[in-house]
């Protein structure tokens, strides 16, 4: 029997692999406001997500597979202990019969266990691809899959300046938020989120400061001057290089410097972008054992490709 043209537009499809990016995520902010009884603490975060990212790539395949390259891949969990894996699970429980075998190929270019969401944001990337390949349109339910694999998940399935509530499954794109040229510097020491928060001496702070009604440079700085990240002093006393790295950061000219998430990454916010390439490069040259990365942060208008 002749092969139809839908079999043949399905065999093309599944030659073709389909790639999104996995962009790292900058908690600029960070408030603990509680915890819940299923022990979720309870957050505030104004987050941002930047032009540096991994990259899934997925693709038709007669069997599943899945291969991490880069130069973190060694540090990512791997086979079923990689999130990018529970991500392929979670779509394929969600949807039966939708997602056939595949091979998905993780490029893995963000440091692991860094407060910079990269096992989160891969997570995201393997579900808006693996959706592509099927052909499923999964709408807020994709949402709702990926709360299942981790909090930090559907901010990373936003990918745009946002601010998110709750154990982070509440987010609120940000409108007009500007592009920041950043410093991401870590001093290669890993840090778990569930340690640091264990170290946490107060679990219920207050919210972070109301937002401003636009934001210019100068109501961005003010109003990160008066935020913070409550995560930051409980990882300094577990960690202290991340102390070295601020000062390194503010040395460098930083006009901010803080902890990402729990840490143990930490940004500097530059004026230009040619500014924190300078300041990267001169870090790098004093400290090349630390990863350190100049980049830029996405904007209100900029989308993640696909």
């Amino acid at each position: 029997m002749p092969r139809t043209d839908t079999a043949l537009a399905g065999e093309a499809a599944a030659a073709t692999p389909i790639g999104r990016s996995a962009p790292a995520k900058v908690n600029l902010a960070l408030a603990v406001r509680g915890r819940r009884d299923d022990g979720y603490h309870l957050l505030q975060s104004l987050a941002v997500f930047t032009q540096l990212a991994d990259r899934i790539e997925v693709q038709g395949a007669g069997e599943d597979s899945f291969a991490a390259g880069g130069p973190f891949s060694p540090d990512a969990p791997a086979g079923d202990g990689n999130l990018v894996v529970a991500a392929r699970d979670a779509l394929r429980a969600a949807f039966p019969g939708r997602l056939g075998p595949v091979a998905i190929r993780l490029h893995k270019l963000l440091p692991v266990a860094a407060g910079i969401g990269g096992g989160s944001s891969d997570a995201a990337a393997a579900l808006k691809a693996l959706s592509s390949l099927a052909g499923i349109s999964a709408g807020d339910r994709l949402a709702e899959i990926g709360l299942g694999l981790g909090a930090d998940v559907p901010m990373c399935l936003t990918a745009r300046p946002l601010m998110a509530r709750g154990i982070g499954e509440s987010i609120a794109p940000l409108d007009g938020f500007p592009a920041l040229p950043l410093v991401l510097a870590n001093p290669g020491v890993a840090l778990s989120t569930a340690t640091v928060f264990a170290a946490l001496q107060d679990r219920e702070n207050a919210p972070l400061p109301p937002l401003p009604r636009n934001w210019s440079a100068d109501a961005l700085d003010a109003w990160l001057a008066r935020a913070r990240n409550d995560l930051e002093p409980p990882a300094l006393r577990l960690s202290p290089p991340i102390g070295n790295v601020l000062a390194a950061l503010r040395q460098a000219g930083a006009r901010l410097a803080r902890m990402s998430g729990s840490g143990t990454t930490c940004f500097g916010l530059f004026d230009t972008a040619q500014a924190a390439r300078r300041a990267a490069a001169a870090m790098a040259r004093s400290e090349p054992r630390w990863w350190i990365a100049a980049t830029t942060s996405l904007a209100s208008g900029d989308t993640v490709d696909g």
